[in-house]
């Protein structure tokens, strides 16, 4: 059977090239159709516009349209590749879009690695999108690129590897802790990787209710702790007072690991020296932390979850982000908000606790799913995402007072 790489490059270069088209919505198969279309008949929708902005939601694909925006300074785990390499994994990403929540995206890749120039290319675009969506842009500027683009602009922004990520990391941490009989604010999270997951993955920890004094946050030196003089302005906020300075030290005895680092961080040794059913959440691509089958004979009470499609749990963004943003944008959210997120988590996790329908047993030709150790998330084919997770965020956005209608 031909390798994954020589498919891929297969599948993608089948024509038509790439993962997107553009396709009318309207009929063009008359001289009427084309006077409605385009002019003369466009002239009434634009002299509505600008009399009222908002009707360009009754009279455009505006609301229903979001911006898949990179630099390609951190594209998935290859690094930065540039501007132009991204644009297949920003197509992928708004063909995600479309599958999963029926929403157009556009792939936009600037190709500017100065965080200013991204800021106004998008900012002056916002006639255009309903929402923003920024992806695999590094560290630390993606944290001033989306707050400057959340203060700027009218419609919602949303930088998906760092809050994408934390949303389906926390759902899927929730439901470890209900199967293991662990509570949320007394189990000790140690949490390697501070690059954007790990600081958003860690703010939204704390605030579903994980006590700061018992996370431990660890990046390439070694534990955030409270004398490194080292530290950007984003990891600030969670250095602590410790003694432990190494992620070895850090882990015994915690009952939570959460790794978006690099493959190998977690050793054998580091697993054993954990709590009894210790969550470990091995998310680096394509190699996670600790080799899964290593996990498991080390510590067979170990609870998994890794970013791989063929692993048990899957930890997948496509959980998260086109089922947030179709609330979004059917609510009109002038922003995505903390509310909004944490409505997501649970909605998630609520999930994952029902009894799954046959049709995802069939799409992933399997006899049963149960809620549990190997089951902690729902399958990105559940249909049941779109009505579950779509509503609750409405709901949020509604009762937290950013919905615009």
């Amino acid at each position: 059977m031909p390798s994954l790489s020589d498919r891929s490059v297969a599948y993608h270069e089948s024509l038509p090239f790439g993962k997107l088209s553009v396709i009318p919505t309207k009929p063009m198969a008359t001289a009427d159709d084309l006077a409605l279309a385009y002019s003369p008949g466009v002239a009434e929708p634009v002299r509505r516009i600008a009399e009222h902005p908002e009707d360009a939601y009754r009279y455009t694909g505006k609301g229903n349209l979001v911006a898949v925006v990179t630099n390609g300074t951190a594209i998935l785990g290859l690094g930065n590749r540039g501007a132009l390499a991204s644009k297949p994994v920003m197509e992928g990403k708004a063909a995600l879009f479309k599958k999963f929540a029926d929403i157009d995206a556009f792939d936009l890749e600037i190709n500017s690695e100065d965080p200013e120039d991204i800021i106004r290319t998008v900012a002056l675009l916002e006639p255009t999108f309903g929402g923003i969506n920024l992806e695999d842009i590094k560290a630390p500027e993606c944290f001033a690129i989306e707050e400057a683009l959340i203060e700027r602009m009218a419609i919602p922004v949303f930088h998906d590897d760092q809050h994408g990520t934390a949303v389906v990391v926390c759902a899927g941490l929730l439901n470890a802790l209900t199967v293991t009989g662990k509570e949320l604010a007394h189990v000790f999270v140690v949490l390697n990787g501070a690059g954007a997951a790990g600081i958003a993955i860690a703010k939204m920890l704390r605030t579903l209710g994980v006590n700061p004094e018992r996370l431990l946050v660890c990046d390439s030196r070694g534990v955030i702790s409270a004398d490194r003089t080292d530290l950007h302005a984003s990891k600030v906020p969670f250095a602590r007072t410790t003694e432990h300075r190494t992620l070895a030290e850090a882990v015994r005895g915690a009952d939570v690991f959460i790794g978006v680092s690099k493959a190998g961080m977690l050793t054998a040794a580091m697993l054993s020296s954990m709590a009894r059913d210790p969550i470990v959440f091995a998310l680096a691509n394509p190699d996670p932390e600790i080799d899964p089958a290593l996990a498991r004979r080390t510590r067979p009470d170990v609870l998994l979850a890794t970013g791989r499609s063929d692993e048990p749990n899957q930890v997948n963004n496509v959980l998260c982000f086109p089922f947030l943003f179709r609330g979004a944008l059917d609510s009109r959210a002038r922003t995505i908000n903390e509310a909004m997120k944490r409505a997501t988590v649970h909605a998630l996790a609520g999930l994952a606790r029902e009894a799954v329908p046959s049709s995802v047993l069939e799409a992933y030709g399997i006899a049963s799913l149960t809620f549990g150790r190997e089951y902690l998330l729902p399958k990105p084919f559940d249909p049941r995402l779109l009505t579950t997770v779509a509503p609750a965020v409405m709901r949020a956005a509604r009762e937290s007072g950013v919905a615009g209608r």
